[in-house]
């Protein structure tokens, strides 16, 4: 049964203001630039930013293998929130889960809270969390 034992919590502080990060993570030429974990890339990344609106995003792996994630934006608040729910195409599954993101400002950096919920499984959440660990890693990079 999910529960908080399902649930991963993430944070990261960013050297960079809050609207540079949000647009990280909402635009899409600026996502290809840094999604995905070490070993990946970002091909294309769709967004339709909008309450009820989607995203699908490509990552492909060193090996040349490409996994499509996509889901429905449940909250946008600019600079502020982000939520949407994540599914993995090929991984019907795992089932559908929620991802929620908050940008507190900290005057010129940027500390983002991570909430991603709803695994199937303890096992799914620690894997999601290196995948995490790794693309928030890119991020800080790219900002």
């Amino acid at each position: 049964m999910a529960g908080e034992e399902t649930t991963l919590h993430l944070r990261r502080t960013f050297a960079a203001p809050r609207e540079k990060v949000f647009r990280a993570l909402t635009d899409p030429e600026e996502m290809k630039k840094w999604w995905g974990p070490d070993g990946y890339e970002t091909p294309s990344a769709e967004i339709d930013l909008r309450v009820g609106g989607s995203y699908r995003i490509a990552m492909k792996s060193s090996h040349g293998n490409t996994y499509y994630l996509s889901g429905t934006y449940r909250a946008i608040r600019p600079p502020e929130k982000l939520v949407y729910t994540w599914r993995w195409e090929a991984e019907p599954e795992q089932g559908e889960t929620l991802v929620t993101v908050e940008f507190l400002d900290l005057g010129g950096s940027t500390e983002v809270v991570l909430t991603h919920d709803l695994f199937p499984s303890e096992k799914a959440r620690d894997e999601h969390g290196k995948g995490w660990t790794g693309s928030l890693n890119r991020l800080a990079n790219a900002v």
